[in-house]
């Protein structure tokens, strides 16, 4: 470790005198850039307990973002009269932006635009950059964005905050189940994944009663506020926090080089005077070719971004031919074509067909408990029955199926006990998919393709699922004027899910989780270049 303890040597020639370290024969200012930069790495990592905990609470952070937007709390509805002249008076963002139907569904779409655009970004610059780095910075545009949401002034601002509420999450989703992956036990993995992704309908869920509660009792604005106040320690964390290595990639690190100029530079505490002279001039080598190694660093940061991006193409194309990877994310796709519309219209649906007085309550409480012992379940029996890309798909098929047939039956019901009872065991079953879609999605490719694949498999699910779902059923309802017609021909897209997964079944699989990495051109994390003279 580098001493307080200081020492300045008289020079050997006609230069300015230098002052070295007691202990160490490295010059002080080259041991002060040391000190500066051994703080910005914390001395510990985080277990894999912690890490699956902090993970877990953020995703149900960014999914309780999503069930807020949607709830009428916050979502809110249009100044309407009926027949008799009574008036219902315009509340939450709808009211207050004077939106139709599209436009409410744009509204929930838009920072999807952020996500898809920045997502394959934030994988490909996973290789070259900290990932822990790469999250803190989303985390921060994340929370800002929403910070904006609640201070929007038009409809058009609002949309912008919106998309870039979506950049924001990019660099998480990409980066996080690899992580979970990685670090759950080896018999465990499936459940691992599932509590993550539990946090998907448990946020949306908590995001319906915490939008109703606030926008009830104060405003819409106040709802978004919040969010950020509870997302802004988790940003700074990213900034923070050691990360784990991810499988895959190289484990080099630009601030572990720091350390190696400690390494290389030999104690000379116990030394006596008569050799300083000489001590001091290997330093000065070393100190010169130092110089030089940061002036490489600089051209090796912009060229580690050129190759992140030029090797992009080629990931795209392995990812492509992998038939298991396509017939997974093109079910995944028709699956959350239905769940993301669901996720947002659900209340308000539930409201006009049943007239629910307490709508975003009661989609809330079934979501929730269904979400979590769904999603639960689904790890748990993958694990249970041995977790495997054939078995996987089996689940997936299965569960999606019986769940559509409970879903649909329950919209076809007069009775409003009867529908939130088969809506539950259907929504208890379709979200037993969670951990299965996803468990494919990381070991049908290589370690190093994971980010990835999670990344252009979220990009599918949004850009071809949810972003068209929510705008395309307001202009359905907006046609038939009946949210049970509405509703049934949204269910029906799950039997198509079901469908495709039952496909997988059949395609050639291989797990390539400890598949080794050879000819891969991945680029390393940048390195200030240091050698002994």
């Amino acid at each position: 470790m580098v001493t307080k303890e200081e020492d300045c040597l008289p020079p050997v020639t006609e230069t300015t005198s230098r002052c070295y370290s007691t202990s160490s024969s490295t010059p002080l200012a080259e041991l002060e850039t040391v000190r500066s930069l051994e703080i910005v790495e914390p001395s510990s990592s985080l277990s894999p307990v912690w890490l699956l905990v902090i993970f877990c609470i953020i995703n149900l952070l960014n999914y309780m973002d999503r069930g807020a937007i949607a709830s009428n709390g916050v979502n809110g509805s249009t100044r309407s009269c009926n027949d008799k002249g009574k008036c219902t008076l315009a509340t939450g963002i709808q009211g207050h932006f004077n939106l139709s139907n599209f436009e409410d569904g744009v509204l929930s779409s838009s920072f999807m635009v952020g996500l898809l655009i920045a997502s394959p970004i934030f994988a490909s610059l996973a290789k070259s950059f900290n990932p822990f780095r790469l999250i803190g910075v989303g985390l921060t545009v994340w929370t800002i964005a929403v910070l904006g949401c609640g201070s929007s002034f038009a409809f058009w601002f609002i949309v912008l905050c919106r998309m870039f509420v979506g950049v924001g999450e990019a660099s998480f989703i990409s980066l996080a189940a690899p992580f979970i992956d990685d670090n759950a036990p080896q018999k465990q993995k499936a459940a691992w994944l599932g509590l993550f992704y539990m946090c998907i309908p448990s946020g949306v869920a908590l995001g319906y009663v915490y939008g109703g509660y606030v926008g009830k009792h104060f405003s819409w604005r106040y709802a978004f506020w919040g969010e950020a106040v509870l997302m802004a320690p988790f940003a700074v964390l990213g900034f923070l926090m050691k990360p784990l290595q991810l499988k895959g990639f190289p484990s080099s690190d630009s601030i572990k080089t720091v350390r190696s100029i400690e390494v290389m530079s030999p104690s000379v505490g116990s030394e006596t005077l008569k050799n300083n002279n000489r001590l001091q001039v290997d330093n000065e080598i070393e100190h010169d070719q130092f110089e030089v190694s940061i002036e490489t660093s600089k051209s090796s940061y912009a060229n580690a971004v050129f190759k992140s991006f030029t090797g992009f193409a080629k990931d795209m194309k392995v990812l492509y031919k992998e038939k298991v990877f396509v017939v997974n994310v093109l079910g995944y796709v028709s699956y959350n074509f239905v769940i993301g519309a669901y996720s947002y219209w659900g209340p308000k649906a539930g409201y006009n067909i049943y007239k629910m007085k307490n709508a975003d309550m009661i989609f809330g409480a079934v979501t929730i408990i269904c979400g979590i012992v769904g999603t639960l379940s689904g790890g748990f029996i993958l694990d249970r029955v041995t977790a495997t890309i054939p078995n996987a798909f089996k689940l997936l098929s299965g569960a999606t199926f019986l769940g559509a047939v409970f879903c649909f039956t329950a919209f076809t019901l007069k009775s409003l006990y009867g529908f939130i009872a088969l809506f539950a065991l259907g929504e208890l079953l379709v979200f037993a998919t969670q951990a299965p879609v996803n468990y494919v999605c990381l070991h049908c490719v290589k370690p190093s393709l994971r980010p990835l694949s999670m990344a252009i498999s979220t990009v599918a699910i949004h850009i071809f699922g949810d972003v068209p779902s929510s705008p395309l059923v307001g202009i359905v309802q907006d046609h038939i004027n009946s949210w049970r017609k509405t509703t049934l021909i949204l269910t029906s897209i799950l039997f198509l899910a079901a469908a495709i997964w039952f496909i997988g079944i059949f395609i050639n699989s291989v797990d390539r989780f400890n598949q080794e990495e050879t000819g891969s051109e991945n680029p390393r994390r940048p390195e200030l270049s240091s050698r002994t003279p």
